[in-house]
């Protein structure tokens, strides 16, 4: 079988959640959060990243609110520009605004205590075995993962999006593990 490129995978996982209505994949994204949840790191970790869910990807948003009502100090991913991303503190519902890719982002300063996140939730288009992960092709992940030097990295995806293998670059920096 032939290796797929990186926009050949994207292209094909599209396809995959295009089947799927966006109350389906709330609904495959219960168990996936329930496994977050549970994990161990993720309990004692006191400032954990994670992401803001877009309506194709492992749905969030409770667990963001569960988390802070936990006491533990969450962050979110900002989008600043074409290739950047920085992360900013959640601080309540009241805090989030819309970005221009139809995100809710946090307001406030910028988070860069970067070696005091102890648990990233990372979305991806795809994720393999290896723990390598294909994003949306912008490279917002592959520039911010290197900063954070102690955090547990967490992939999370789909059961389908879970593939034999993904192609990569020097750049790409795998997960510790994978929720699938």
């Amino acid at each position: 079988m032939e290796k797929l490129s990186k926009k050949d995978l994207r292209k094909q996982v599209r396809a995959a959640k295009a089947r799927y209505t966006a109350e389906e994949l709330v609904g495959q994204s219960d168990p996936l959060i329930r496994q977050v949840l549970a994990h161990p790191q993720l309990q004692t970790a006191q400032t954990v990243l994670l992401y803001n869910s877009m309506a194709d990807e492992v749905a969030t948003h409770n667990l963001i609110s569960h988390l802070a009502l936990m006491g533990k100090t969450v962050l979110l991913p900002v989008v600043i520009s074409e290739t950047e991303m920085e992360i900013r503190r959640y601080t309540g519902p009241e805090s989030l605004r819309i970005s221009s890719y139809g995100i809710l982002e946090p307001t406030g300063e910028p988070f860069t205590q970067y070696e005091n996140i102890d648990f990233a939730l990372i979305p991806g288009m795809a994720f393999d075995a290896d723990g390598n992960r294909l994003g949306r092709g912008k490279g917002y992940y592959d520039r911010f993962l290197p900063l954070m030097t102690r955090a547990r990295k967490v992939g999370i995806c789909f059961p389908f999006q879970f593939l034999p293998h993904i192609p990569t670059e020097p750049t790409d920096m795998p997960m510790d593990e994978v929720i699938h």
